[in-house]
Formats: C-alpha cells, structure tokens, sequence
C-alpha cells in the first residue's frame, strides 16, 4: 500500500460564528473540533499530518503543543482550499504516496470513513476518491454529478446548481484521496475564476477529471457525519451528536445512564463497570471513574477528579481536583476540593474543603476510615489522620488537629 499524509484545513476565520476563537478550537463534549479530526486520521492509519493554521495560529499550535506529531503549515493569505494546500507544496513536492485531505471543523468524523476511503481508492487505483453522503436536505453541499454509468463528472457547488441539479441528494462533505503528484500538478493549474477570487480544491478535482484520470466516490459517510460546523447552532448539533456516541460507548462498557438526555459526560471521561450515573450529572474534564459507583442525581465532576470504586456521590455533591478512595460516601451538598480522600470516608450533608483562601489554593489529605459530620468546614491546607472523627458543625484547622 502506498505511504499515507493527512492534509487537515484548520485556517478559517469563521465570521458565522461571530468569534475571536479559531473555530477549530471550539469544543464539541470538551474537545476541540481539530482534536476529533486528528484522532480519526491516526486511527486510520495516518502518521504524518500537516495542520494548515492562519487565523489565530498561536491558540491553535499552543493549544497542541504536547502533539508532536504535527507539521504545522501557515496560510498567510486565505485564498481558498486550493491555496491552503498548496502550502505544502514544499513539503510534499517529492512525496510519491497518498494525501487525504479533511476539514478540521469535522468533529463527527469516523475513522471507519476514511479506512473505507482509503480502501477504495486503492483498489480502484484511482488518481482521486471522494467519500460522499446522501442527505435529505442537501441545501448549502456541493452536489455530485455521475453520468449513466455512475462515473463522477465532477461537483458542483449549491449556489451554481440548476434547478434539476439541486435536487440530487448526493454530496460532497470534503473527505478526499488523492494520488499526491496528480493533486499537485492540478493545483498548479487552477485560476481563482470566482468572485471571491479563490482557489478552489474541487477546482483540482475537475482538472484531474478532465486529464482523464481516474475519479471515483464511495457513498460512506452517514449523514450526521457530514455535519461541518460553521455557525453556533452547528455547534450545538455536533455536541448532541456526540453527546450520544460518548454515552453509547460508556453503556456498551457496561455504565448504566439512567436518563441519557439529562446527563452530560466529557469526551475524555473514563467510567468503570457497573458504575450507575444518575440523571443531572454533570462530568466535565480528563475525570476517571472506578467500578461499582453511583454518582448523582446533581452530581457535578470537575477536572481532575478521581473516584476510586464503589464511591458514591449525592445531590448536589460538586468534585474538583480530587482523589476519592474506595468506598467513600458523600451523599448530600458536599463541595471537595483540592483533596485526598482515603477509603472509606464519610462526608456528611453539606461539609466542604474551604481550599482557598483568596490568594492560593491549598490541599486537603484524609486517611481511612474518617467520618466527617454534617455542616463540617474542613480548612486547607490540613491533614486529618486515618480513624479522625470530626463533629457536626465545626470549623477544622491544622492546628485543630490531633496528632
């Protein structure tokens, strides 16, 4: 098979999301858009990606920084998709494989959909594969035209479709494969014959098509994985989307979600076996769950929170930062903070760690077995030590402790 890029278009404005944020830094269940996309390609398959970035470079690569597997390429001037790839002319110049090219705004994106893509274009030996959808409502996609034999003639965009044209339901949501020497020597052809004065990819596709290469499209992409993001009720929709793939993968792994649209869990949430998440919870961050734990209803999970197993977490009980061990209970109203929670602790209705005190954030650690009355204010920094009994009501320093 032949070597594999990824080309990942990640340079727009985005002015119908009315933003300062690049758009593909927009989160869709805490991640952004550009992290769903980078995760299919990989897992496709895909070593090396090149990320196009120009409207808010810096946020982008920064937010990134830890991936050192990215090149990343500038567009200084946005002139299209065309253009956008071209910038990697001299990247890519002597490169004798494959590119995909994807849209970083494509949070829905499978990786199954390009293996299938890929898999296509290769035993078609074709020169540029295309993964397309069948939509009901095809408004706002470029349409594809196949002739009587159901060869692609080409796209064309749904401002220029006739009227017989924008009654075909199958688009194009920019999947694309690419023999990279042919890709390059069409680009190298396009004019920007357009009122935006743009060089346009599918531009490329028609060259390529003309040349009497080979074309082809795999109709393979589901229609809610066609779903770009270029405004914020996109946004939302992909969020609802994902939303569902996340809680479905947890519930396949044996999670029980009592009431799936009243709960809202984080892509990078991990949950153990037989764990129950009641309705209203709310988990949000890298959180890690064990087995045979039941949080909410209310529940309210922050980054960094760890929950050893069978923990449970009540109405109302809010996790920030915090390691709880096996079998803690904190039933009602409880806020824990920056802390260390041993087993089998008992956190009464209402006792919180107070761990900050306007300037710094202090932590808290608790051995085993202590019990925590109702009301308790536990004041960090402060250790309490294992067997501790702190009564109901009280207000608990450091030096209020007994060693």
């Amino acid at each position: 098979m032949a070597e594999k890029v990824a080309i990942i278009l990640a340079a727009g404005v985005s002015s119908r999301m009315n933003t300062k944020l690049p758009k593909v830094l927009h989160e869709v269940c805490g991640r952004p858009m550009l992290a769903y996309v980078l995760d299919a390609c990989r897992k496709a398959g895909v070593e090396k990606t090149y990320v196009i970035v120009g409207y808010g470079k810096e946020q982008v690569i920064e937010r990134f920084s830890d991936d050192k597997n990215i090149i990343w390429i500038e567009q200084t001037e946005r002139k299209g998709t065309g253009h956008a790839v071209m910038c990697c002319k001299e990247h890519l110049a002597n490169f004798d494989g494959d590119t995909l090219i994807i849209c970083g705004d494509m949070p829905l994106i499978r990786s199954e959909i390009i293996e299938t893509l890929i898999e296509k274009h290769g035993q078609e030996s074709a020169a540029a594969t295309l993964a397309t959808a069948i939509l009901d409502d095809p408004k706002g996609y470029g349409r594809i035209i196949r002739d009587g034999y159901g060869n692609i003639q080409g796209i064309i965009e749904d401002g220029d479709c006739n009227p017989q044209q924008k009654n075909i339901k199958e688009v194009n949501p920019s999947y694309y494969c690419f023999k990279n020497k042919t890709l390059f020597e069409a680009l190298g052809k396009i004019t920007p014959n357009n009122v935006k004065n743009e060089y346009y990819l599918t531009d490329a596709l028609h060259l390529i098509i003309a040349a009497g290469h080979k074309v082809v499209a795999v109709t393979a992409v589901a229609a809610e994985d066609a779903i770009g993001v270029n405004n914020r009720q996109q946004l939302s929709e992909a969020g609802k989307i994902m939303q569902r793939r996340i809680q479905d993968r947890l519930m396949k792994s044996g999670v029980t979600i009592v009431d799936p649209p009243n709960t809202w869990i984080d892509a990078r949430a991990e949950i153990g076996q037989d764990t129950v998440i009641e309705p209203f919870t709310y988990i949000h961050g890298q959180i890690k769950i064990g087995s045979n734990c039941r949080v909410g209803p209310f529940a309210y999970l922050r980054e960094g929170a760890i929950l050893k197993d069978d923990v449970v977490l009540g109405v109302f009980t809010e996790v920030k930062n915090s390691t709880l061990g096996d079998g803690v209970r904190a039933r009602h109203h409880s806020f824990i903070g920056d802390a260390v929670i041993g087993k089998n602790v008992n956190i009464g209705a209402g006792a919180i760690t107070a761990n900050y005190d306007g300037k710094t954030i202090h932590k808290s650690q608790i051995g085993d077995n202590v019990y925590i009355g109702p009301g308790t204010i536990i004041v960090a920094p402060i250790e309490v030590p294992a067997g501790y009994n702190l009564k109901a009501g009280s207000v608990v320093n450091a030096s209020d402790i007994k060693k």
